[in-house]
């Protein structure tokens, strides 16, 4: 039996379908990714099923006692005084309130024993005390602190406590829209892993490639007013759409050419009209309407860059930089290189200080200690800066065009209007007030902005927020033919494994290290060179005599054989998780068999997972 199903569901804004007689069935266990383009209707659709707005025609039936949770695409409103526990005790409406109420006296010191008491009788009364035992449950599940202020916490907590808010209800499904915003990557894989443990039915909204393929179990297309499914994973949807997209363009060509055939016939003049078939006609007349009805999709944006002058071949140098904000280390010894055509990706987690070091390299901070040498030619355009200065009330012209009415793109005069037409804005939405404006929409405002600059550095702190999937694609393709320096601020992992040739991770205490390839990448070589960094303590401590030795005749002589055959045993592991990968890396690796492929994913993942407890070990008795 489903737990939902809405059917024939018809809602217009204006002028604009967004949803045309579609229909949607959810059961329970499913974890369902809702795909479309910007301004397509995925929101209004959640909303519907939530019934928090009504459809214009059409039925949603609910199961019988159903309870349906949201987490909100917006962050939850921060008020003063509000803590964690108060924000997720309100997804429990009424019951939530007597909760927060009597945790509130409870925490407060002399609070008055016949208010405790009038409290404790009302929340008996309606079961509430196994209510309270589940937000406690929550709150330590995911790792929340109920006494902190929401005016404490960062995104990616506020973010934690959207999701606590809404899992309290213990829900029999659970509405996400872009429940990765705001999140670092470390966040939103353990996000995954919270919603991986999900019971109930999962409909979710998202841009994160990564994500969808971990998640999604069924995909269902927003695409011109019809809901389409596919019970696939988004692998297999990619080539499924690409199929059905090269079927329909060659259904309406040949529809479009009978239809231009028919059009001739009927124009041929007298000897045509005495002779002429009057079913033809209606039929002819059926031709026009159903050109007519056809909704056309949306066209992709067609992105390019300003590309200036080539900068210098050094772009930046940096030796043994060091720096500080109010006594925390953001940057420590740090050594790099970056030269012209790098595309370097910068990763870690919220406020560990990946603008911090954007902002050295470019040369608007300097550094505590260390050297920085920065190149010649430079011409940065900064993605990140735009967004402060978009004025609300001017129009999309306005702000692209800076009082222009046309910009010169690589040597070539454009009309303002026309350049827009090349990120998705019609004349008409092109003067519009960027207050109006979607999310989506405010992006690719933002990026008419950048690449209306000549640079030679794009500089990209989260460029891919708010961007459907199509747009993402196109940036990526676009990033990797320009010819300059990219430094990239992404949590998009499958963004960065695309466009980035390098990383910067950033692992605490100021540590950065570079790692090359992608952001899957990095997993494969930090045990390696932890491994060596591991190997190459004994030659230190051996090298130096304050180091006393005496402390390992402590280890008896069956640990100090473990300790003797360790080094060799990870040396073994390192080369059979080099082969491994090698394998994975192979042009046609995930052409082959899928129970083959998941196979030597899990053996890669086994013998990654044996190296790391080696080196653990290793590093363990080595201290004794």
């Amino acid at each position: 039996m489903p737990l939902l199903r809405a059917s024939q569901i018809h809602y217009q804004v204006g002028s604009q379908i967004l949803l045309d007689d579609a229909e949607l069935q959810l059961k329970r266990g499913e974890r369902v990714c809702l795909l479309g383009r910007n301004g397509a209707g995925k929101s209004t659709l959640l909303s519907i099923i939530e019934g928090s707005l009504a459809a214009d025609s059409g039925e949603v039936w609910r199961r019988p006692e159903i309870t349906i949770a949201r987490m909100e695409q917006a962050l939850p409103a921060v008020e003063e005084g509000v803590t964690v526990f108060d924000a997720v005790a309100g997804g429990l409406a009424e019951l939530g309130e007597l909760l927060r109420r009597y945790h509130a006296l409870v925490v407060r010191e002399g609070a008055a024993v016949g208010e405790l008491e009038q409290l404790q009788h009302e929340i008996e009364a309606r079961d509430g005390w196994r209510f309270q035992q589940r937000i406690e449950s929550i709150l330590s599940r995911l790792q929340l602190d109920g006494e902190r202020q929401l005016a404490q916490l960062s995104g990616g907590w506020l973010r934690r406590v959207s999701l606590a808010r809404a899992l309290v209800r213990e829900p029999d499904l659970l509405l996400l829209d872009e429940p990765t915003n705001h999140l670092d990557v470390e966040s939103i894989e353990w996000l995954e892993n919270q919603l991986l443990d999900f019971s109930g039915c999962l409909l979710f909204i998202s841009h994160d490639r990564a994500l969808i393929e971990r998640l999604a179990t069924r995909i269902v297309e927003l695409d011109r007013g019809q809901l389409i499914s596919h019970e696939t994973n988004y692998r297999d949807f990619l080539e499924r759409r690409e199929h059905q997209l090269a079927v329909e363009a060659e259904h309406n060509a040949k529809f479009d050419k009978r239809l231009a055939e028919e059009e001739r016939w009927i124009r041929q003049g007298i000897k045509a009209r005495r002779t002429r078939n009057e079913g033809r006609v209606r039929a002819l007349k059926q031709m026009r309407q159903e050109r007519a009805e056809r909704r056309q999709r949306q066209g992709n944006a067609s992105m390019s860059v300003n590309v200036g002058q080539a900068s210098g071949k050094l772009v930046a140098e940096l030796e043994g930089v060091n720096y500080a904000v109010g006594g925390q280390r953001l940057v420590k010894e740090l050594s790099l290189i970056v030269s012209r055509g790098d595309r370097i990706g910068l990763v870690g987690p919220n406020g560990i200080g990946k603008t911090t070091l954007l902002r050295l390299l470019l040369g608007e901070l300097e550094a505590d200690s260390g050297h920085i040498k920065r190149g010649t030619r430079l011409q940065v355009a900064y993605f990140d800066q735009m967004r402060n200065r978009l004025d609300e009330e001017q129009t999309v012209v306005d702000i692209v065009g800076q009082g222009r009415q046309s910009i010169s793109i690589n040597g070539r005069d454009r009309h303002i209007v026309s350049y827009l037409a090349d990120f998705l804005f019609s004349p008409e939405r092109a003067r519009s007030q960027f207050r109006v404006l979607s999310g989506g929409e405010r992006a690719r405002v933002q990026l008419a902005c950048l690449f209306s600059q000549p640079a030679n550095i794009l500089v990209l702190d989260e460029p891919t927020n708010d961007l459907d999937i199509e747009t993402l694609e196109l940036l990526e393709e676009l990033l990797l033919g320009f010819d300059g320096t990219v430094l990239l601020v992404s949590h998009d992992r499958a963004f960065l494994d695309s466009v980035v040739t390098s990383c910067l991770l950033f692992e605490g205490g100021g540590v950065i290290n570079e790692y090359v390839g992608g952001y899957s990448d990095i997993a494969g070589q930090r045990a390696p060179r932890a491994a060596q960094a591991a190997a190459a303590e004994p030659k230190k401590s051996e090298a130096a005599p304050a180091r006393p030795s005496r402390e390992r005749q402590k280890l008896s002589y069956k640990l100090q054989r473990e300790l003797e055959q360790l080094p060799a045993a990870i040396e073994t592991l390192e080369q059979q998780v080099a082969a491994v990968q090698a394998e994975v890396g192979d042009a046609g690796f995930y052409e082959r068999d899928h129970e083959a492929v998941a196979t030597t994913l899990e053996r890669l993942a086994q013998l990654q997972q044996q190296l790391e407890q080696h080196i653990e070990r290793w590093v363990e008795l080595s201290d004794q």
